[in-house]
């Protein structure tokens, strides 16, 4: 199989779905015949350092810093001939505008959330924490977001939608923009 280097960026807010739907994706391109990596920005997070370092740092620059180390690791892999599915917060024009201009098949996705829905999930507790004073620099609480403004798709979400739907709805999406 011919090496055809590209990137999906899955972007939203803490339990959004990035993670799952980027599960997905990897499965489906793998079973394909595709050479994928996965990245998470949960687990790039403790890859930099950030957690240990920076526990309590949170805010804009610290995440800026790291959304740009991630999307320059985008390229490094793709530049291999691999296909890269990212799923992060990362909600900074800069990030966005410069992965459009530097990554190879940049495919992205924006799960558009309501904030009640994320409350109601909250798989990893942010928004209890949040609302109880634990947490500050939350990601589209206290901490402003840039909404993605050209993102080739974005996902708004509807109750009961499956995510083997959304991953399918995604590629062909993503095989579409990739073939034209």
């Amino acid at each position: 199989m011919k090496a055809n280097p590209r990137v999906i960026w899955i972007t939203g807010l803490s339990g959004a779905g990035k993670s799952t739907l980027a599960q997905q994706v990897v499965t489906r391109l793998r079973a394909s015949g595709e050479s994928v990596v996965m990245l998470d920005g949960d687990e790039l997070r403790e890859v930099f350092g950030a957690v240990a370092a920076n526990a309590q740092n949170h805010g804009r620059p610290a995440r800026l810093l790291l959304a740009m180390q991630y999307a320059h690791l985008c390229r490094v892999i793709a530049a291999q001939g691999l296909t890269v599915v990212i799923a992060t917060i990362s909600l900074f024009r800069e990030v966005h505008a410069w992965n459009r201009a530097n990554l190879p098949g940049y495919f992205e996705v924006y799960l558009k959330v309501p904030v009640d829905e994320l409350r109601r999930r909250d798989p990893k507790g942010i928004y209890r924490r949040f609302d109880a004073g634990e947490l500050t620099d939350v990601a589209g609480l206290d901490l402003p977001i840039d909404e993605p403004e050209a993102a080739d798709w974005v996902v708004e979400f509807e109750p009961g939608l499956s995510v083997t739907i959304l991953a399918e709805n995604l590629l062909n999406r993503f095989h579409g923009k990739n073939e034209s």
